[in-house]
């Protein structure tokens, strides 16, 4: 009877913003190794037949709110310790990589190359590795010669990340019972958008992603996969990616070829997800809608500053743009501004009872682009506690609530909230710090604008200095035909 497969799992996920002035360092992250780690997957509780047999190795792995670049010393560490119980572990079959693919380190290029450059060292040629990874992440040369299998997510906003991660698994536990290395094909597509281009709730993004079903049918094929790439980070390796694993070395190619073809061919249908404007030309239709209950609640997402992309979450902006209104300060219309991170702001006024006045400066402090700090003279309405958020304050200016927290959140879930006593669909208005609207603020919306705010990962990607990615890049550059050339593993 063979003996079974030994499988390691460890990675490091966070998608990192070169643009974003804020440092993402271990204490942004949640880091679980041991049984918690492996308790993360489903497929091992109780184990899926395909499971069955394999012996899972935890490293160890870390995952953060996308921020900032990472601190050297904080990477350094966690790729150290990942490369140290890998050795110390014994000969192993194969390792399943949980990455995002789009982490950016302080001095480095490709952190995600480099961590696997780092794996490979202690594994040797003869194990497999498999990735599964955000669809915004990037595929480097490098990541792509190191791993025998690659994936990604295929909807936007993310509702199969944990089927992508049981792929990734799937298809290397598979691979390896076969005993036959896959064969690969990649194809970079000069092509560098924002999520907010890209959801696969519309077209071209729907269209696109619904061919990787009938292509992974083909005989041949293993998997198929879609990279967006990562717009806010200047670094060569950030541009559209398409990876087809397979048994099949000329099936797998062709597939390769048809989907970077059908990407490029895309380029030009691509558009932002809602309307845009800028953040009063928002606020002047928001404010107006707000007579009819039909588009109540109106969404405005301060994009420009989306901790959920790698912004820093603290600037004030559009908190400024929002005050100015009359019918917000005098109470005509209710609002929430969702949201600022300021923990100093926050120990200063949290143990305040509540309905207490409060005076205090927020936001700024990471991120000071203009108006930077900004003064809230108004009432401390509620405080609460949040997984995400630490301990967080709403304070409310005549009729906007302006919540703070202790760390940087993404206002995504209803229950956030109501943590904080907001009931979304009683407000007039509320502008979050977001890209797309994720599902249950999408499904509470009466009506939604893209707000082209300034911050760490501005929509309007011709306002970024960048000076390294690799020219031509669609839309930066328009006028040039793509090399769509196939390179094969």
């Amino acid at each position: 009877m063979p003996r079974p497969l030994r499988i390691a799992i460890g990675g490091i996920h966070i998608e990192s913003s070169t643009f974003s002035p804020h440092l993402s360092t271990a204490h942004d992250f949640e880091v679980t190794r041991g049984a918690a780690l492996l308790a993360r997957y489903g497929w091992l509780s109780p184990a899926q037949p395909w499971a069955a047999d394999v012996e899972w190795i935890p490293l160890v792995h870390a995952r953060a709110l996308p921020g900032g670049a990472v601190d050297p010393a904080t990477y350094e560490a966690w790729a150290t310790e990942m490369v140290e119980q890998l050795a110390a572990a014994g000969p192993v079959d194969g390792m399943l990589l949980d990455i995002h693919g789009a982490m950016s380190v302080v001095g480095r290029d490709d952190a995600e190359g480099d961590l696997v450059t780092a794996i490979r060292s202690v594994l040797g040629p003869e194990p497999f590795v498999s990735a599964a990874m955000d669809l915004h992440g990037n595929v480097s040369q490098v990541l792509f010669d190191a791993c025998d299998l690659l994936t990604c997510y295929r909807t936007a906003p993310h509702i199969d990340v944990w089927e992508t991660r049981e792929r990734a698994a799937r298809n290397l536990v598979e691979a390896l019972r076969r005993q036959r290395r896959p064969h690969k094909a990649l194809v970079h597509v000069p092509i560098l958008l924002p999520g907010e281009m890209t959801s696969t709730r519309e077209e071209p993004a729907r269209g696109l992603y619904a061919r990787i079903p009938e292509v992974e049918a083909r005989d041949g094929i293993v998997d198929a996969a879609i990279w967006i790439g990562f717009a806010w980070a200047d670094q060569p390796r950030c541009r559209g990616a398409v990876v087809v694993t397979g048994t099949d070395a000329t099936a797998t190619t062709e597939a390769a070829r048809e989907l970077g073809g059908h990407f490029w061919a895309a380029r030009d249908d691509f558009a932002f997800v809602a309307p845009t404007g800028s953040m009063d030309e928002c606020l002047d239709a928001a404010l107006a809608a707000a007579a009819a209950p039909a588009r109540r609640p109106f969404f405005i997402s301060d994009s420009g500053d989306n901790p959920g992309a790698g912004g820093a979450d603290d600037v004030t902006f559009a908190l400024d743009r929002l005050l100015a209104r009359p019918e917000i300060r005098d109470g005509s219309r209710r609002a929430v501004f969702a949201s600022l991170v300021d923990p100093q702001a926050v120990a200063q006024i949290a143990d305040q009872p509540l309905g207490s006045p409060v005076r205090v400066a927020v936001g700024g402090r990471i991120d000071s682009r203009d108006p930077g700090p900004l003064p809230l003279d108004g009432i401390l309405e509620a405080v609460a506690d949040d997984p995400d958020g630490g301990r967080c304050a709403s304070v409310r200016v005549g009729g906007l609530s302006v919540f703070v927290t202790s760390r940087r959140m993404q206002y995504r879930l209803l229950d956030s909230y109501a943590r904080l006593g907001i009931a979304v669909d009683e407000m007039d208005l509320v502008v979050v710090k977001i890209g797309y609207l994720e599902p249950e603020l999408f499904d509470a919306a009466g009506d939604w604008l893209l707000a082209l705010t300034p911050g760490g990962v501005d929509q309007d990607l011709a306002r970024l200095p960048y000076q390294r990615v690799v020219r031509p890049v669609f839309p930066l550059d328009r006028d040039f035909t793509a090399d769509l050339t196939v390179v094969t593993g």
